[in-house]
């Protein structure tokens, strides 16, 4: 009987230790459920579960059903959240350095660049992350930024005729939207489709992949073949959370989350040419601009860069991305 009674009390005792070092974590995604991106954080949250013994569990918010980012963003500042997949706009809130690699028209006619530009960078993110109170968990190549649109626009110049979605307080965006002498109409991300069924917007923007996963491209009829950017985003945890995860369990973690963005990185261009494929099929008709408008793409570049210095980036981080790009 004695017996029995210390294995009893032995067996509470493991639960009571497990449920104390059980660390579990609100993730926000706005990415909708199925999505390759809500796919990769479901892997991760699977993986990270099973390979710490359930001492690191996230329970993943879906398709922004927790806010739009800038609202979580504000809601893992008070503790509300945890972490959360945020894309580049969110990131440049953060600390606008983050965004170097979203500069309108940084790799056109340079398709070698976008292979050295995350590896040069990252650990100057993983810094700047840190200093703000964030830990990395994987920086994810988005694809090509193209517009989209409901009216056929042939030509810069005919840009501003068209109401485009920005997102509100995207400084980048709508530096080049300027320069592009577009009128924008400033929403949050989840706005946006009822927007252009409404006709608040006639045009928005996005990699392909996030085109289809948001459902804009039923809503639109054109898209026009020069990709203006690429999107990056960044899975991160607030500093405060990560500190209580056990210290071998952080190793687990990272590298755990490392390896699924590689995966999903590796993955992103046959992807987004598979999404910019459906695209033409349902329709969508791709509208090439004169070459002699794409060669203007480099002075947009730099007057926009000129707007943004020290105010939105800063010239060391410009400096050293100009300098891998030459």
């Amino acid at each position: 009987m004695k017996f029995l009674k210390i294995i009893a009390l032995a067996a509470v005792l493991l639960l009571f230790n497990s449920a104390v070092f059980a660390k579990k974590y609100k993730i926000s995604v706005l990415a909708p459920k199925g999505t390759t991106l809500a796919n990769a954080v479901s892997d991760l949250s699977k993986k990270i579960k099973k390979k710490t013994e359930g001492r690191v569990q996230f329970k993943v918010y879906y398709g922004g059903i927790s806010g739009d980012e800038p609202v979580v963003l504000k809601k893992i500042r008070i503790g509300q959240m945890h972490g959360s997949f945020f894309t580049g706009k969110t990131l440049g809130d953060i600390q606008g350095d983050l965004r170097v690699m979203e500069l309108p028209f940084n790799y056109m006619n340079k398709p070698n660049l976008l292979g050295k530009s995350l590896p040069t960078f990252e650990k100057d993110f993983e810094q700047i992350l840190d200093k703000k109170g964030f830990v990395s968990l994987g920086f994810f190549l988005l694809g090509e930024v193209y517009l989209i649109s409901t009216k056929k626009i042939e030509n810069i110049k005919q840009l501003n005729k068209v109401k485009i979605w920005s997102w509100e307080g995207d400084q980048i965006v709508n530096a080049m939207m300027k320069e592009l002498g577009c009128v924008t109409v400033p929403l949050a991300l989840p706005d946006v489709l009822p927007s252009l069924s409404s006709g608040i917007i006639e045009a928005t923007y996005g990699p392909p992949l996030g085109i289809i996963a948001l459902q804009w491209h039923t809503k639109v009829k054109y898209l026009v073949n020069v990709p203006a950017a690429y999107s990056i985003g960044a899975l991160v945890l607030s500093k405060k959370s990560f500190n209580k995860i056990k210290k071998e369990d952080q190793v687990i973690l990272r590298n755990m989350a490392k390896e699924i963005a590689a995966n999903a990185n590796a993955q992103s261009k046959k992807e987004n040419d598979a999404a910019l494929k459906k695209l033409k099929e349902v329709g969508i008709k791709f509208i090439d601009f004169p070459k002699s408008e794409t060669q203007q793409a480099e002075k947009i570049r730099t007057s926009v860069i000129k707007k943004l210095e020290g105010k939105v980036l800063s010239k060391s981080i410009i400096d050293k991305f100009n300098k891998i790009r030459k």
